[in-house]
C-alpha cells in the first residue's frame, strides 16, 4: 500500500509545559516521547535504557498456587507435560519451562499439537494421550484460556495449570491455577506480556521458591531471557515496559553468550553476534521458527532451542532454513488465490472471508495479512477440510476481532486470539452461516468508518 494511499496525520506539537519538564533534551526527543505517551521524565529515562522495574512473579493471580502444587510433583516424581503453542512464542515458552523445571529435577516433557491435525488451542484427544502415558499434571503455556470445556474434561484426570496471555472470555477454565495478567482480580502492573514472558514469570518463581529452601537452582532466571527476547519481538506484543527491560537484556544474552541451537539459527540466518536487535529477530530469526509450525514441523523448532549438540544444531538450523523458503514460496501462491477469491466475491465488503481445501493450515495467517494490509479490511483465510475447517483472522484497529468471533461462538468449535489477530476451528457445514454473521457484524461497526489506513507522523522537520 502506498504512501498516498493513506490518511496521514500528524501528531500536535508539544507544548512548553512538556518541555520544561526536560530542560537538557533536545526538543524533537520530547516530541518522540510525548507521542509514546511518555511525558514523565522517570518513565521516559526508563524506556530509552530500557531498565523499566521488574515485578516479583507471585503478584500475578494464579502464580503462588502453581509453584506450590509444581514443587509438588517434583518431589513425588510425577510425570509433567509442557502444552505449547506451535508458533515462535509458545514453541520459546515450552523451551523455557521444559528447560527450568528439568533443572528443579522435575520428570517434564513438551507437548506442541500438529497445527494440521489438531489445531489452536487445547485439544481433548491430546490430553487423553499424555493421561494415557502416564502424565498427570499438565502445564499450558501461550493457550489455554478459552479452552473451558477442555480444560474442565481434562481435570477429571488432570491436574491442569493454565499459563496464557491471550484476551480472556466470559469464563476462566476451571484449572488448579490461571496464570494471565489479563484475567480479572490479577493486579499484575504489566498486562501485555507475551507467552513466553509469562511463562517466564512462572520460571522465575520456581527457581525463587527453590533458593528459598536452601538449595539453589544449576539454572538462572537470566539463563533463559534468550527464549524471552525471541518470543516476545516474535509474537509482535509492545516492547514497552518490562517487556522492552526482558527484551533488551535477552538482545544481551543474544549477542554474548547465545545457547547452541540459537547461534546455529543466527548462522544460518546470516546474523552475526552483535548484530543481534529487534528487526533481526522479527525479520531473520522468528519466521524460521515460525516456519516449523506453519508447515506441521514444529518439534525441529524445538529441537533446535533445547539441543546443546553441535552437529545436531547445525543440521536442524539448516532444515528450518530450507522450512522457511518453502513457506514464502507457499505464501505467494496463496495471497494470489485468496486474491482472486476477493475479486470473484465482493470486493467491498466489509470483511473478507477466503476458504479452499488447497489452502495450507499453517499458512493461512499469512495470507490474511497481506489481505489487510493490502486492502485495509478484516480478513480471514480459511484451510477447508471434509468435516471441520481451521481460520486464521487479521484485522484493523477499529474491529476487534476476537470479539466479533465472541459473537459467532455458538458457529465455532474453538477459538481465540487478540484484538488484531485470532485463530479458530469451525465445523465446515456452518462456514457460510460464519462467513454471513461475521460480515453482517462488520458491516454494522465498520459502515460509518473511513476505511483508509493512517501514517502516523511524529513531527514535521524543515529539510
Amino acid at each position: 500500500m502506498s504512501l498516498q494511499s493513506k490518511r496521514w496525520r500528524v501528531a500536535p506539537p508539544v507544548g512548553e509545559e512538556d518541555l520544561s519538564r526536560f530542560p537538557n533534551t533536545s526538543p524533537l526527543l520530547v516530541q518522540l516521547l510525548h507521542n509514546r505517551g511518555l511525558d514523565d521524565p522517570v518513565e521516559a529515562l526508563e524506556f530509552l535504557q530500557g531498565q523499566a522495574p521488574g515485578y516479583s512473579p507471585f503478584a500475578l493471580k494464579g502464580v503462588n498456587e502453581a509453584v506450590g502444587r509444581l514443587r509438588e510433583a517434583v518431589r513425588n516424581g510425577e510425570s509433567i507435560a509442557v502444552y505449547g503453542d506451535f508458533d515462535a512464542d509458545g514453541v520459546t515458552a515450552t523451551a523455557l519451562l521444559v528447560q527450568a523445571l528439568s533443572a528443579l529435577g522435575a520428570r517434564v516433557r513438551p507437548y506442541i499439537p500438529s497445527r494440521v491435525d489438531e489445531g489452536y488451542g487445547l485439544n481433548i484427544g491430546a490430553l487423553r494421550k499424555l493421561y494415557r502415558e502416564g502424565v498427570r499434571l499438565v502445564v499450558t503455556v501461550d493457550c489455554g484460556i478459552r479452552s473451558v470445556d477442555e480444560v474442565e474434561r481434562a481435570s477429571r484426570k488432570l491436574d491442569m495449570i493454565v499459563t496464557d496471555h491471550h484476551s480472556v472470555g466470559d469464563q476462566l477454565p476451571p484449572a488448579r491455577a490461571v496464570i494471565n495478567p489479563k484475567q480479572p482480580g490479577c493486579h499484575y502492573p504489566f498486562k501485555d506480556l507475551s507467552g513466553v514472558g509469562v511463562a517466564y514469570k512462572l520460571a522465575q518463581g520456581l527457581l525463587l521458591a527453590q533458593k528459598g529452601m536452601g538449595t539453589p537452582p544449576s539454572l538462572a532466571a537470566d539463563d533463559l531471557l534468550d527464549l524471552v527476547a525471541l518470543g516476545t519481538v516474535a509474537d509482535l506484543v509492545p516492547l514497552l515496559g518490562e517487556n522492552r527491560t526482558l527484551v533488551r537484556r535477552g538482545l544481551e544474552k543474544l549477542n554474548s553468550s547465545p545457547r547452541p541451537g540459537v547461534e546455529a539459527l543466527m548462522a544460518d540466518a546470516s546474523v552475526r553476534r552483535g548484530e543481534v536487535d529487534a528487526t533481526a529477530i522479527g525479520f531473520r530469526l522468528g519466521p524460521r521458527l515460525n516456519a516449523a509450525g506453519r508447515l506441521n514441523q514444529v518439534m525441529l523448532a524445538y529441537n533446535l532451542l533445547a539441543s546443546t549438540d553441535l552437529l545436531e544444531t547445525r543440521k536442524l538450523a539448516q532444515e528450518l532454513g530450507k522450512l522457511n523458503q518453502e513457506r514464502q514460496e507457499l505464501t505467494e501462491k496463496t495471497v494470489k488465490k485468496a486474491e482472486d477469491q476477493v475479486v470473484d466475491a465482493d470486493p467491498d465488503a466489509f470483511l473478507y472471508l477466503v476458504a479452499s481445501a488447497e489452502f495450507e493450515p499453517g499458512i493461512v495467517g499469512l495470507a490474511a495479512s497481506r489481505l489487510t494490509e493490502a486492502h485495509y479490511r478484516p480478513s480471514v483465510v480459511v484451510e477447508m477440510g471434509e468435516e471441520y475447517s481451521r481460520g486464521s483472522c487479521r484485522s484493523i484497529p477499529e474491529f476487534h476481532i476476537t470479539r466479533a468471533l465472541d459473537q459467532c461462538q455458538d458457529l465455532l468449535v474453538r477459538h481465540g486470539g487478540h484484538a488484531a489477530a485470532a485463530g479458530f476451528t469451525v465445523e465446515t457445514a456452518n462456514l457460510d452461516a460464519l462467513r454471513e454473521r461475521l460480515q453482517a457484524i462488520a458491516a454494522e461497526k465498520l459502515s460509518a468508518a473511513d476505511l483508509q489506513p493512517v501514517l502516523e507522523i511524529d513531527r514535521q522537520l524543515p529539510l
